[in-house]
Order: C-alpha cells, then sequence, then structure tokens
C-alpha cells in the first residue's frame, strides 16, 4: 500500500475498533436485561466483531509494510490471513447461537424488558450505518480485502439488529414465545453464510486465484493495442492484498536488438500499468517461432488469437 491509501485503511479498522467496543458494552447490558437469544447473539457478533476488528487492523498494518528482503513481492497476504481469522470466528458464533437457540426452544424460556433492547438495537443501526458508509469510502480507495470482509460482518448486522427488534417485540408484544428463539437460529444461519463467502474470497487471495475472466480480456484488449508485440502467451495474474501481479511471453523479432526490444517493452508496462493501477508486471520475450512447453495450452495458447477467434 502507499502512505496514503494504508492511512485510510488503518482509520476505517480503528472506527471499526471504536463502534465494537460500544457496541459490546450496550449489548451486554441489554443481553442481562432480556435475557434473549437473539440479542444474546447480537452480542456474541458484536464481541467477535471487536477481535475480527483488531485482527483487521493488524492485517492492513502488516499489508502496507513495504517489500523487503524475506517479502520481496510485499506483505499484501496479511489482509486474506487476517480475513481467515475472522471466517473462524464468526462459524464459531454461529454454532454457540444455533445451540443457545436449540436450547431455549426445549426448555420455552421467556425475555423481558423488550424496551431496553429494541433502544439498544436502533442506537446500533445508527452506529453501524455510520461505520458502513466510511468503510465504502475506504474500500473505493484501497481495495483492501481485511476491509471488505470487515464491511461484510457490519452489513449483516444491520439485518441481525432488526432481527433483535422483531424478536422481542414478537416474543413479548404479540405472545409468540417461539420468535426468540427462531430469530437466533436465523442469525446463526446468516452468520454461517457470511462465513463461508468471507473464506471463499480470503482462500482465492491465499491460492492466488487467477483473475475475472472478463478482467483478463479487458487486459489481453490493452496489450493487443500495442501492434509491436504478437502472440502473447503464458498469462499469469494474481492479487495479494491491493496490488496485482501479471506476468505474460511475447513474441519479437530474433534480429531486434536488446536495446530495441528494451524500449518496446518500457512502452508496453507503462501503459499497461498506466490502464492498470496497483499493477506489477512482468513481460518475458521470446524469439519468433519458439516453444516454450508444446502441447501445454496453458502456456503456448495465444492470447492474441482467442480474442480474434472471439470477435
Amino acid at each position: 500500500m502507499t502512505a496514503p491509501t494504508a492511512k485510510l485503511a488503518r482509520s476505517a479498522a480503528m472506527a471499526s475498533i471504536t463502534v465494537a467496543v460500544i457496541l459490546v458494552a450496550l449489548k451486554t447490558w441489554a443481553s442481562w436485561r432480556t435475557g434473549s437469544t437473539a440479542m444474546l447473539g447480537s452480542l456474541a457478533d458484536s464481541a467477535l466483531d471487536l477481535i475480527a476488528s483488531l485482527a483487521t487492523l493488524t492485517g492492513v498494518w502488516v499489508a502496507s509494510m513495504p517489500a523487503d528482503e524475506d517479502h520481496r513481492f510485499g506483505h499484501g497476504k496479511a489482509e486474506a490471513l487476517a480475513a481467515i481469522f475472522q471466517v473462524m470466528l464468526i462459524a464459531l458464533s454461529a454454532f454457540g447461537i444455533a445451540v443457545r437457540a436449540i436450547m431455549q426452544l426445549a426448555g420455552q424460556h421467556q425475555t423481558a424488558a423488550a424496551g431496553d433492547g429494541i433502544a439498544v438495537s436502533v442506537i446500533a443501526i445508527a452506529l453501524t450505518l455510520a461505520l458502513l458508509g466510511w468503510q465504502r469510502y475506504v474500500m473505493s480507495r484501497t481495495r483492501s480485502l481485511a476491509i471488505q470482509t470487515d464491511h461484510l460482518h457490519y452489513k449483516s448486522d444491520l439485518l441481525l439488529n432488526l432481527s433483535v427488534i422483531a424478536a422481542l417485540m414478537l416474543d413479548q408484544y404479540a405472545g409468540l414465545g417461539l420468535a426468540d428463539p427462531l430469530f437466533g437460529l436465523a442469525i446463526a444461519a446468516w452468520l454461517a453464510f457470511g462465513a463461508w463467502r468471507g473464506a471463499s474470497e480470503a482462500v482465492d487471495a491465499l491460492m492466488d486465484r487467477e483473475w475475472p475472466e472478463s478482467r483478463r480480456i479487458a487486459f489481453v484488449e490493452a496489450a493487443a493495442r500495442h501492434p509491436e508485440l504478437s502472440n502473447l502467451h503464458d498469462l499469469r495474474t494474481r492479487t495479494s492484498g491491493n496490488r496485482d501481479f501479471v506476468q505474460f511471453h511475447v513474441d519479437l523479432p530474433p534480429a531486434m536488438t536488446i536495446e530495441q526490444a528494451h524500449a518496446i517493452i518500457e512502452r508496453v508496462e507503462e501503459d499497461l500499468c498506466g490502464q492498470f493501477p496497483g499493477m506489477e508486471l512482468l513481460i518475458h520475450i521470446d524469439p519468433e517461432g519458439h516453444v516454450d512447453k508444446p502441447g501445454n495450452p496453458l502456456v503456448e495458447d495465444d492470447e492474441f488469437a482467442k480474442l480474434e477467434k472471439d470477435a
């Protein structure tokens, strides 16, 4: 990360921690007052949000560190590790809430003090909306995976807090005693879904998943606008934190001097890096007609030819 983007990412992480501390304090009191499983689930979620936000702050701090002798590609994957840690916490929380809800269904436990629980939930919604707005601003400028995962948590919190309000109202004002544990089960299911989705993104980052096909095609189209290049092959793309890494082979005439080839590649790199900010690009030159790995389509397929075929 650059210094300004790292500062933005850290500010979002600190805002998340501040909101989580306030919500944990309020929901601890509300859980004691109401005895609600739905409120307890909301408290557990906020407590995990606090721990996850601390992990997010650590992740974005490490990811912002410049490349060093031991990490020549930078520290961007620290954000994915922070995201994995958050996912594990969410999954554990979902399991615990589900167990509590099932026990409450069997025991027909009654809730109390609906007004206190509803007031705390309304405050939580207001604070969460403010935090989400700031996170969206930061995400648009940093592409931080850890902030994105944290943002996902707090988006789910909106529905979670609304669920707590509905559970308390149905349980105490409408006399539907099963509402609270059933809403608790629904919250657990929602948290589990969020954990699965967050895990998918983090694992993709750790496993160096290729760019989406539409973005790969856009990159090849940009490279194809340089007529001096031919037979772009062995294209590899990946993302680490907020940095993209791309490498490919391209054919140039065998009689061309090293100085001429270098000048062409520098122009291509400057153009492509300008169109895809935050990208590190490595271009390998092959003499026309050279074959690296015969019969291996992952290496030898000409990306330019694919464009013409699909056109």
